[in-house]
């Protein structure tokens, strides 16, 4: 078991959201990591929305004292878009969870970030799954915390394929002016997108024990996971859909595991023109410049390490059992 001093500081800016809710059960009950705050931003569903789940869940798992704050309803410039029809009307599944049994921290969501990054023994690793602008605001207001960031693992992204658009993710889409100010965090930057992030899926089998189980936490996961359906198109009630997306929680399982993820550095940089590449993740994969650069002279780009490909099987087991065996004992 480790000890305090081995557990790796993390702090999670979300918008719960189905998969956001099954990345902090697993974060909560995982003895590597030191959850010490969460800060929630408009996304999936409205910021008040995702304060009341992320307050929840927490209870749900048995962690009901880690701070969580309220922060951006809208993005830096344009208006909020939800995913509600996702996640449901209340971004958690329509699953008729009770509202939780306390407020969030009187403080924002900024200030509470620098508060914990700052106060932690050790430097924190952020955990963005949700659209950038909580973290945007963070390093604009307090470029000091960047010191004690040990790394930012950000859910969002893609190097090939988008989902709100053909070409960009939800969460960079949400807030692109948001993403390309965390490129220049100057911290260590992994990027978590859509290339991995729709692969690790926990089969029908084990999302039926997870449902049937008495522990409020561990039932929780299950029931979150039969409303991912796990393929394109797919609806959840579907008779044969019963498997669930990891989703969000991957982007976590790569901080407590990152053997499981294969990265390569690679300059990304965010497409921020109006018209249908807006929000893209610009991944340069070339061997070698091309004719743009020797003509007009190279852009200064931020390396990212890119996830490109996951031991799908690997996080599935270390989900299960963190969520499962936690939430036995």
């Amino acid at each position: 078991m480790p000890t305090d001093t081995d557990r790796i500081p993390v702090i999670i800016d979300c918008d719960t959201g189905v998969d956001d809710a099954l990345a902090l059960l697993f974060a909560v009950r995982h003895p590597g990591l030191d959850l010490r705050a969460v800060t929630c931003v408009a996304g999936n569903t409205d910021v008040d929305g995702v304060v009341r789940n992320t307050l929840t869940v927490l209870e749900r798992a048995g962690a009901p004292d880690i701070p969580v704050a309220r922060g951006a309803e809208r993005p830096l410039i344009e208006a909020p878009r939800s995913a509600r029809h996702v996640h449901g009307h209340d971004g958690m599944g329509d699953l008729g969870l009770p509202a939780p049994a306390r407020t969030p921290a009187d403080v924002d969501a900024v200030t509470l970030l620098r508060r914990e990054i700052l106060a932690s023994p050790r430097p924190v690793t952020l955990i963005p799954t949700a659209p950038l602008t909580n973290i945007a605001l963070l390093l604009r207001t307090h470029p000091e915390v960047t010191r004690t960031i040990e790394r930012i693992v950000f859910m969002g992204g893609a190097a090939a394929t988008g989902n709100a658009t053909p070409v960009a993710e939800f969460n960079v889409w949400h807030d692109p002016e948001a993403a390309a100010v965390l490129l220049t965090a100057g911290v260590p930057i992994t990027m978590y997108g859509l290339d991995v992030f729709s692969r690790v899926v926990v089969p029908a089998a084990d999302v039926r024990r997870l449902r049937a189980s008495p522990e409020p936490g561990t039932r929780l996961a299950g029931d979150l996971l039969a409303h991912r359906p796990a393929h394109p198109g797919s609806r959840p009630g579907d008779p044969d859909e019963t498997a669930g997306g990891l989703g969000d929680a991957g982007a976590v399982c790569a901080v407590a595991d990152p053997e499981g993820l294969t990265t390569r550095r690679l300059p990304v940089e965010v497409s921020l023109a109006p018209g249908p590449t807006r929000g893209m993740t610009i991944v340069d994969r070339r061997p070698r410049p091309g004719e743009s650069e020797l003509h007009d002279g190279t852009r200064e780009q931020t390396l990212v390490d890119v996830g490109l490909d996951v031991d799908v099987e690997r996080y599935v087991k270390l989900y299960l059992a963190t969520v499962e065996e936690t939430g036995a004992g």
